[in-house]
């Protein structure tokens, strides 16, 4: 019998782009469907399952590590909205130590004790926060455990320009088995210059829209109630386009290697679009 494929998938974001909110619904959908997923939580922040488990924290790897000597894989692992496993690498004590550093170890931990294979996944999510890509963040790209890459991004300049830096990351590790990028998730689309810029981006940038998720106040509802879309609104339509998104990734098979802006092509971009914005305002 030949071993099931675990499909290991990267999500990753500037802060407050909306990439939790995204990956947990996404992690939501999938387990509403009856897959077995994980979540793998790895901001510093330690809040990328909340909405998973009615707005509660999990204690983290890095935290049990410091507590205890021994460490069983178990003792990190929480469930949440239809099963959904639930881990936080966490960081270090705050002034001390690289953040990245809980990535590297929580993911050593589960993996030395076959944890993956022994709840039969058939996803793993990594929630990484995108501002930087180097270091711990930088492993579930450089060292391959992700397979597929995406990024959650709005048509604001400080998300496409953390958007951008991610694709040099992918770009360069692209070479010795890294990951690749699956597209890009397209968040807070709510105008249809926001959707020109990104699409333009994408373009650009040798890479596609996976989906346009607009900004709702579904969302924000939801969340009050420390809950994802898909388990405190399951008939609205932002839920549905969670759900599409998550069948959109399941089936994702092709990702690809990007192509970075270099960062006067990026500005020399970025001030282009503000022209052409002033010129539409003018309009109005």
């Amino acid at each position: 019998m030949s071993k099931k494929e675990i499909k290991q998938i990267a999500i990753y974001g500037k802060g407050g782009i909306g990439k939790s909110t995204t990956t947990s619904n996404i992690s939501a959908a999938l387990a509403e469907e009856g897959y077995k997923v994980m979540q793998f939580g790895c901001d510093p922040k330690s809040d990328s399952t909340n909405t998973l488990r009615d707005g509660k924290y999990i204690p983290t790897v890095l935290d049990t590590l410091r507590e205890k000597k021994t460490v069983k894989a178990q003792d990190v692992i929480y469930e949440g909205f239809k099963g959904v496993y639930c881990v936080e690498a966490g960081g270090p004590a705050p002034g001390v130590g690289c953040a990245g550093r809980g990535i590297i170890t929580a993911v050593q931990l589960l993996k030395q004790q076959n944890i993956f294979e022994e709840l039969d996944l058939d996803f793993v999510i990594y929630d990484v926060l995108g501002d930087v890509v180097c270091g711990g963040f930088a492993v579930p790209i450089r060292e391959g455990i992700a397979k597929h890459v995406f990024t959650v991004s709005s048509a604001d300049f400080m998300a496409i320009y953390a958007a951008n830096n991610l694709f040099k990351g992918i770009y360069k590790y692209s070479n010795s088995g890294g990951a690749l990028l699956g597209g890009i998730i397209a968040n807070s689309i709510n105008t249809p210059y926001a959707k020109e810029i990104i699409d333009d981006f994408a373009e650009r940038t040798n890479t596609q829209i996976v989906e346009y998720v607009p900004r709702s106040v579904t969302v924000t509802q939801s969340e009050l109630q420390g809950k994802t879309t898909i388990e405190a609104a399951p008939d609205s339509e932002q839920a549905n386009i969670y759900r599409r998104l998550a069948k959109k990734i399941a089936e994702h098979e092709n990702s690809k290697t990007p192509s970075p802006l270099d960062i006067k092509e990026l500005r020399d971009w970025a001030s282009k679009w503000a022209d052409q914005l002033l010129k539409i305002e003018a309009g109005n």
